[in-house]
């Protein structure tokens, strides 16, 4: 199996040669940018299976790089920040990251992130390819696609599999920690609010359909699509 290939976007040269040295030491093959418009170059002619990306940047901060690559490729992204407000990280999933780490951040923790991101990719790759209706609702496993009534759900990628594992799972409770082993796989971390701030993202996005995410007190979430609903 071919080694996985890791670009590494921070403007810190010390950051990235920890994060290297730990990549390596994983078997990954570890490229490097100090800056945003650097990275797109090499993003471009090097195709890699995953990018870690810091947020404040020169020439092109992370957000932009975030935007751009997602104009392309729905390749794994995860997040650095000295930032950690709800409010990044929320501005952060709606662009489409994968993950969201604050800084300082341990390594080890990284690196169980990054397996994680990948590992889920890979199991969403081999997921059985079918069509899911509720309703006025369809899920198409194979091209990764939700439809509300006519209209195509826009949705980042974790946004989507939050979404078709509920409907997968209907009628089931999860609580904060199943969903972020599920969904995001890796072990709770202790930051629940990530699983909140994508249930109230996808909410919004169902719109008239909103409250088929219900919230069990104390508990966690549930999709729900009853007769009534």
């Amino acid at each position: 199996m071919p080694r996985k290939k890791v670009l590494v976007i921070d403007d810190e040269k010390e950051i990235r040669e920890i994060i290297g040295e730990y990549l390596v030491s994983e078997d990954f093959d570890f490229y490097e940018a100090g800056d945003g418009m650097s990275a797109m170059k090499i993003f471009d002619s090097l195709h890699p299976d995953l990018v870690i990306l810091d947020v404040m940047m020169p020439r092109m901060d992370g957000w932009e790089v975030c935007r751009e690559i997602r104009k392309t490729s729905m390749i794994p992204l995860i997040m650095l920040s000295a930032r950690g407000e709800e409010y990044d990280k929320l501005f952060g999933f709606e662009l489409g990251v994968d993950d969201y780490i604050v800084k300082p951040f341990s390594p080890k923790e990284l690196m169980a992130r990054v397996k994680a991101v990948l590992s889920r990719g890979a199991a969403n790759d081999e997921d059985i390819h079918e069509t899911i209706e509720i309703k006025d609702l369809k899920v198409d496993f194979d091209a990764r696609t939700i439809h509300l009534g006519n209209n195509l759900l826009s949705l980042t990628p974790k946004e989507y599999d939050l979404l078709s594992f509920f409907v997968k799972n209907k009628g089931r409770v999860f609580s904060r920690e199943q969903l972020l082993n599920q969904v995001w796989g890796y072990e709770f971390m202790g930051d629940a609010r990530t699983v909140d701030t994508h249930v109230k993202m996808l909410r919004e996005n169902l719109a008239h359909r909103r409250n088929w995410i219900v919230t069990s007190w104390g508990i966690g979430y549930k999709f729900e699509a009853g007769e009534n609903k």
